[in-house]
């Protein structure tokens, strides 16, 4: 049987016990209809995972016993950066949960000259609070004790700015670069930049070489935005990360 494995933004200590938020305890006690004595893992965020013993429900609340803490890490030594421009539908849903569970750290959604969603307030934050809770229950599934950080979306020469990676890659199909050609080169972390539906424009390709941006082809094939980055962030795991 699985690990169930719950992420709380508590902080978690061994041998004390703690109130799940409900909306945790309702999907453990009601969903799930765990019973009083089952073992469930924890973790927060900050590393390594806690295991704990689901208590009597009370009320409204559910109490767990934190019996002890693993220091278990299951992040890549690749620390890879990924740019997407923002897309329609649930494809930016998909990206963020797929990227995830292979192991990307950081998700920025960019504001391309393609992009055709426009996120500003309100919607803005609810967005990203649902990308970030795509996230972590990626992390609950495939066993990752730190979520990938979900940036606030934003232009792609901001973005650009902000870097500080080894190695600079943009998906570029018309690009003559392999991954073959990276292979001899030593990398702890990389910025991974890919266009929305239509992909990048002339100018926002230039614009990345410029910033030091390499281009990179993945091979014959156009694909979409959706599937692009969880490919090439396979081949970059495979090349200096834990796929490897």
């Amino acid at each position: 049987m699985r690990d169930i494995r719950v992420f709380t933004d508590q902080p978690l200590t061994p041998d004390t016990e703690i109130v799940l938020e409900d909306n945790i305890a309702h999907h453990l006690t009601v969903v799930l209809r765990l019973k009083a004595g089952t073992g469930i893992v924890l973790f927060n965020g900050t590393g390594g995972e806690y295991h704990a013993i689901l208590g009597q429900v009370t009320g409204k609340q559910t109490r767990v016993l934190i019996t002890g803490f693993t220091e278990t890490s299951r992040e890549s030594p690749l620390y890879i950066s990924l740019g997407i421009g923002l897309s329609r539908g649930d494809r930016m849903d998909w990206v963020i949960q797929k990227a995830t569970e292979v192991g990307v750290a950081e998700i920025t959604p960019l504001f391309t000259a393609r992009s055709e969603v426009r996120l500003k307030g309100d919607r803005a934050d609810k967005k990203i609070r649902h990308w970030r809770k795509i996230a972590i229950n990626a992390c609950e599934q495939c066993y990752r004790n730190i979520p990938p950080i979900i940036n606030v979306p934003t232009s792609p020469d901001l973005w650009f700015q902000s870097l500080a990676t080894d190695k600079k890659l943009v998906l570029h199909h018309r690009s003559e670069k392999t991954v073959t050609d990276l292979r001899n080169q030593q990398v702890n972390s990389t910025a991974l930049l890919i266009g929305p539906e239509g992909g990048l424009t002339d100018a926002e390709i230039s614009s990345s070489l410029h910033s030091g941006f390499e281009p990179l082809t993945i091979g014959p094939r156009v694909f979409r935005t959706e599937t692009a980055p969880i490919v090439a962030i396979t081949l970059l795991q495979s090349l200096w990360g834990d796929f490897s």
